[in-house]
């Protein structure tokens, strides 16, 4: 990727009059430096966003749609740049940045083939039939702030983006600074597909500013992050009485039904837990296994885990990439010596990789994790594993659900007997036989996280108009008139009590 490139997707950025230095996590080094805005800035892009949404927001929702299309497509003849791109950022193997690519692909499609159907006014049933008509009306909501982290850099942006603009929003952006290319790639792909630039714009910089400054300026605010700054994102936009939505973090577990296949268990929890390097909200961390197969797992597991090959390379021969960067590499490590040095076993990994790149650490496997330790109940976002046992299903259940968050989970064993343990489970998305790509791939599915978790959804259809008010439209055609003066309910109550028992027998 040369370095005229990237000078060519950062000057939509615009001029600003500092910047920060941008690593590669593979490497440890700066590769290019990104200007950062001011919060005047970023109220000037949301003030600009507005007036371009005005005319945005009064087109059919199907020439919307056929500009999502013409993304779908663009994406598609231009992945493997947009991969390059996303690995360069954040150190994941290729695999791990395909799924991205196919996150946007399918966001594209999906919101393209409902959008139109899901934002058509509809009729409702009237409060007195034949006297009144009454219909919604999905009505933008205006300027979307989008606030999207760095471990996602593409397919959280377009989940996020796309549903907006489909909605008929303008929306502004504050991409993490580690992944800004990754953004600006996808915004530039979409001016392309015939995007008013003004609907979309990207501003970087730090939260305190950046952050703060979207949230008090734009007309919804959709946040992806850590439950810490969500709460505060949450009690800012609350303040100014705009709707939010937040996905938050997750300890997320899976159980292991005495029913279930051991090796099949293994390769679902390794694909679970160990996806861009466990640095994903709905990454397992707990794996809860009956106590009389608890060993036999952790053999099979832990042969597993060792045959995986961690390195960097454009081609699909990896599996596992690097951590993202320094804070990454010391948050995962705090949590393991912490751990093992309260008396967690290692069954695997446990140890930085520093012959690989600067932020590599192995993938880790622990047992005899107890609430002492930090990583008991809080989430380690990285490659780390803990196993428990248990001896009874509604044991497994409790301790599942023994966390004050509840975003994703995961049962394997036999399928009918799963999805009962499943529905007990207090998450948001619960995959059977599966980590989490089962729900996280279907766009018609609502994603998010109950208790600290998060508050609202996106994907499906929960997921385009919680970008859209709901206007109600009622029409009285002057046959009956509704009295305005007590008196005269003499008369009407009679009528509407008698209204009411008809209706009742319909």
């Amino acid at each position: 990727m040369t370095e005229t490139f990237i000078e060519e997707l950062i000057s939509h950025l615009g001029a600003t009059s500092t910047t920060v230095g941008i690593i590669n996590p593979n490497t440890g080094k700066v590769f290019y430096d990104l200007p950062q805005h001011n919060a005047e800035q970023v109220v000037s892009a949301v003030s600009a966003a507005r007036v371009a949404q005005k005319a945005w927001g009064k087109t059919d929702p199907k020439q919307r749609a056929d500009f999502l299309y013409r993304l779908h497509d663009l994406i598609l003849n231009d992945q493997d740049e947009l991969l390059d791109i996303v690995q360069l950022e954040t150190g994941k193997v290729r695999a791990h940045a395909f799924e991205e690519v196919a996150g946007g692909l399918g966001a594209a499609r999906y919101y393209a083939k409902i959008g139109p159907k899901a934002l058509k006014s509809k009729h409702t049933h009237a409060g007195v039939p034949i006297i009144t008509k009454t219909w919604v009306n999905h009505v933008p909501v205006g300027v979307v702030g989008v606030i999207t982290p760095w471990n996602y850099p593409l397919a959280l942006c377009m989940l996020d983006v796309l549903p907006a603009l489909m909605a008929g929003n303008a929306v502004v952006q504050k991409s993490d600074n580690q992944t800004t290319l990754t953004a600006l790639k996808a915004r530039a792909l979409a001016i392309k597909a015939g995007l008013n630039p003004a609907l979309w714009t990207i501003v970087a910089g730090d939260g305190a500013t950046v952050g703060n400054a979207l949230t008090d300026s734009a007309d919804y605010i959709a946040f992806t992050g850590s439950a810490a700054t969500g709460r505060l994102v949450g009690a800012r936009a609350a303040a100014r009485l705009i709707p939010f939505s937040l996905e938050l973090g997750g300890k997320n577990p899976l159980i292991v039904l005495p029913s279930a296949d051991l090796d099949k268990a293994a390769e679902t929890l390794i694909g679970g837990a160990f996806g861009s390097a466990g640095q994903l909200c709905v990454s397992i961390e707990r794996a809860y296994v009956p106590n009389n197969l608890k060993v036999a797992f952790q053999e099979i597991l832990v042969k597993k885990v060792n045959e995986l090959k961690l390195g960097s390379s454009r081609d699909f021969s990896l599996d596992i990439g690097t951590l993202t960067g320094a804070n990454q590499l010391a948050r995962v490590s705090g949590f393991v010596a912490d751990a093992v040095g309260k008396g967690a076993k290692v069954l695997a990994g446990a140890k930085a990789l520093p012959e690989l790149g600067p932020y590599y650490y192995a993938p880790t496997i622990l047992t005899d994790v107890d609430s002492s330790m930090n990583m008991f109940a809080n989430e380690v976002f990285g490659p780390v594993v803990a196993i428990y046992g248990y001896d009874t299903i509604d044991e497994a259940v409790q301790l599942a659900n023994d966390t004050t968050e509840g975003l994703n989970a995961s049962v394997v064993g036999n399928t009918r007997e799963a999805r009962k343990v499943a529905e007990r489970i207090m998450a948001g998305t619960v995959n059977i036989n599966e980590g989490f790509r089962a729900t996280f791939a279907s766009l018609d599915t609502p994603m998010g996280g109950m208790k600290n978790s998060g508050h609202g959804r996106r994907n499906g259809v929960e997921g385009l108009l919680k970008y859209t008010e709901a206007q109600a439209i009622g029409i009285h055609n002057g046959l009956l008139n509704f009295p305005s003066r007590g008196h005269q309910y003499n008369k009407m109550a009679p009528l509407l009590n008698l209204l009411s028992k008809i209706m009742r027998r319909l």
